[in-house]
């Protein structure tokens, strides 16, 4: 039941057709993740590269690729998971089904991490020069590893039952790090390692970190699961693989071991020392750039001897941790009801970066002896799905009443906004959080970890009738160009480049005032700017990515007859979002033409690679 580490499970998805062995030599500086992109694109197997130049281990990656490859990873356990999550939000279907929920005691005794005697993870001695060296952006700043499991322990309550297992993505070359003795740690905002980093500091203490690389995939898994603070990791990835998580205490270590990792860095985190780490290209689609972050001081790095260094590579989505989002959707979904009481769905928007975009489902019971006209539980509801866990990262929370339409599907995106437009009211139903904090990886707002939110809150009959095509009227400004139609309701237009933001916020906000709220265009409740419509209209996916990812709600938001009353903003016309790119937004993610040029030979007709591609 389950995989006890990475090499039985390659060996498993090979017998089974599901991986690949790439023999032809390649280099680990971009051509590996070229090679990874196309394949993950097409939906193909597991890659297994035997022939990476300078490396001392086979790399592995696209093992998440596919769902269906995801879950045939967890075949054995993951209805009884959904079960266990299932029972979380109705505790009372213990006992109305009671030898159902029988068959889940095995995976219950299977929570608590055990000790070994031994860990085959520390049979060999290496160093940070001699792991794999993967670069996956041409302008990153140096080799990254890309699917850590980050081990730390609550320095107020050490052992592992106060763990924290968290996937915070660790350069090991370039920038200011002393080679083979410093590395560096990018976590981000809303993080488990957080809490036990500012407890050390609060001691006066350097923060021990173990640093595994391999293992099972249950454990990559749980260490991207957004599980409530206090409950570790390592027991929901024991639950998942079916047996207990082998940890090693000997040596003297002060951390335990993970014994099946491929890899293991041991270190310190010092107070007070921070070097800039970055550029790297992230999950949404540009270059985070180089800031401070905590520097590790590596004491020792071992690794077994049949190591395989898995490695995944982020971008614009879909990528491959797509496919985490969806398996955690898949086993949260059934718990939100009993988080976040009236709540009946959320859903991250991953083409749109995933934080940037969050919808919800919620409910309207506070006054059920009226017609629901306007949202009043919905904005209670929203304020709790804001305070909670990474869905407080949400920038742009879209929230309505379920019982308007009980057939509305969270998932179905366009749908979802059609059924908001045509019930908002911006006068009313916008609602702002400024000078708070945002994603570590999102540049919209004013600084690191800080710009704005905001809930759009729709409930009630609908008000308007969406339109189809433009109007057959002059677009209401010369300003703006090559107005589009994303969806109904929804346009785009063209606007100049941003070169100085206050300045082209005037001129949006100059804009905004020349044009009537009775204009015929004002049909169309949402207008985006963009620095290419035709662009952002090829697609939904398109149209999400640049609106949601470019655009700070407090600043950017705009509107034809704007007023504000009490404190309160709001517009009688069309809204107006700014998306254009800003002279603080770093580069959207492109590959490296010659290594593309390269790859592609390789996959031509007849070429080595041309059966993999």
């Amino acid at each position: 039941m389950g995989y006890r580490n990475l090499p039985s499970c390659l060996k498993d998805l090979e017998t089974s057709g599901q991986l690949l062995r790439v023999d032809e030599p390649l280099d680990a500086r971009l051509e590996v993740a070229e090679v990874h992109r196309r394949v993950f694109q097409s939906k193909g197997p597991a890659l297994l590269f035997t022939n990476v130049a300078g490396c001392t281990m086979p790399l592995v990656s696209n093992l998440f690729g596919t769902r269906e490859r995801a879950e045939f990873l967890f075949r054995d356990t993951w209805s009884r998971i959904r079960q266990l999550m299932e029972l979380k939000a109705d505790p009372g279907g213990l006992f109305k089904r009671p030898l159902r929920h029988a068959r889940l005691l095995p995976i219950v005794r299977a929570t608590r991490p055990r000790r070994v005697s031994r860990a085959p993870v520390l049979e060999q001695p290496t160093c940070i020069s001699e792991l794999p060296h993967v670069v996956t952006w041409p302008q990153d700043g140096g080799a990254f590893i890309t699917l850590p499991l980050v081990y730390t322990e609550d320095p107020d309550r050490p052992g592992p039952a106060h763990a924290n297992l968290g996937m915070y993505r660790i350069q090991i070359s370039g920038g200011e790090y002393e080679v083979d003795r410093e590395v560096g740690m990018h976590y981000q905002i809303h993080r488990g390692i957080g809490v036990h980093h500012t407890a050390a500091l609060r001691r006066g203490e350097a923060l021990r970190v173990n640093i595994f690389v391999g293992g099972s995939p249950a454990m990559m898994l749980a260490a991207v699961m957004p599980l409530p603070e206090g409950i570790s990791e390592l027991v929901f990835a024991g639950a998942l693989d079916g047996h207990r998580i082998p940890l090693y205490h000997g040596d003297g270590a002060e951390l335990p071991v993970y014994a099946e990792a491929d890899v293991c860095i041991q270190g310190t985190i010092i107070p007070d020392r921070l070097l800039p780490e970055g550029p790297f290209g992230d999950h949404l689609g540009y270059y985070c750039r180089a800031h401070p972050f905590p520097v590790l001081n590596v004491e020792r790095v071992t690794r077994r001897r049949d190591a395989v260094w898995p490695f995944t590579v982020v971008g614009r989505p879909p990528q491959e941790d797509t496919i985490f989002g969806e398996l955690i959707h898949s086993l949260t979904a059934p718990v939100i009801p009993s988080v976040v009481a009236g709540v009946r769905a959320v859903h991250a928007v991953d083409a749109a970066g995933v934080h940037p975009l969050l919808l919800a489902i919620g409910s309207e019971r506070y006054t059920p002896y009226q017609p629901s006209q306007r949202p009043q539980e919905l904005l209670t509801q929203a304020n709790a799905i804001l305070g909670q866990g990474q869905m407080s990262l949400a920038k742009y929370l879209l929230i309505v009443n379920g019982d308007d339409d009980p057939g509305l599907q969270i998932h179905d995106v366009a749908a979802f906004l059609q059924h908001l437009l045509v019930r908002i009211d911006w006068q009313r139903d916008l609602h702002f959080q400024t000078c708070t904090t945002i994603d570590t990886l999102d540049y919209s707002g004013a600084a690191l970890h800080e710009g704005s939110k905001v809930v759009w809150a729709a409930a009630g009959p609908a008000r308007r009738t969406l339109p189809h095509e433009l109007p057959p009227t002059d677009p209401p400004t010369e300003a703006w160009h090559r107005p589009r139609v994303v969806l109904p309701g929804v346009l785009v237009f063209t606007a100049d480049s941003v070169t100085d933001l206050d300045s082209a916020t005037r001129s949006v906000e100059a804009t905004c005032r020349l044009i009537s709220p009775d204009h015929p265009w004002n049909r169309f409740p949402l207008w985006v700017l963009v620095d290419d419509s035709d662009f952002a209209a090829r697609s939904l996916d398109d149209f999400l990515w640049v609106t949601f990812t470019r655009s700070d709600p407090a600043r950017d938001t705009h509107g034809i007859g704007a007023f504000s009353h009490e404190k309160h903003w709001g517009c009688r016309g069309a809204m107006v979002i700014d998306a254009r790119l800003k002279p603080q937004h770093p580069d959207p993610l492109e590959p490296d033409p010659a290594t593309v040029k390269t790859i592609d030979a390789l996959a031509a007709r007849g070429g080595p690679l041309a059966r993999y591609l």
